[in-house]
């Protein structure tokens, strides 16, 4: 009786470890859309380029109707906040983090979009 109850709580124990470790994982795949400030083709390769430095970026596709970058990232080796942070570098701001004034100032004219 003692064999089998040890047993039960072995293989209890067991699953809920399992369990647990399934809800830690992070997504390999994950498509973000982050808002990013731009005008022209030239911002669109600008954006994409630095959305592609990240490592963990698998896609990057910015769209100047809408504003915005859908990317596919690989959430074990970046996030949202990553891809961010390296299109403000670059000097277009985004929902996340605002480019600095003297980068966005270093940008080509027709570049420089209106900030809010």
């Amino acid at each position: 009786m003692k064999k089998l109850i040890l047993v039960l709580l072995l293989s209890f124990a067991g699953l809920s470890m399992n369990a647990q470790d399934k809800a830690v994982k992070k997504s390999k795949n994950k498509e973000v859309i982050i808002k990013a400030s731009g005008n022209c083709e030239m911002c669109e390769k600008r954006i994409e380029k630095a959305a592609f430095s990240v490592r963990g970026v698998k896609s990057a596709e910015w769209h100047v109707d809408c504003q915005d970058i859908h990317v596919i990232i690989d959430e074990n080796k970046c996030s949202k906040e990553d891809v961010a942070k390296a299109i403000a570098a670059v000097g277009h701001d985004t929902d996340l983090i605002k480019a600095s004034d003297d980068v966005y100032e270093d940008m080509h004219s027709c570049c420089q979009y209106e900030r809010l």
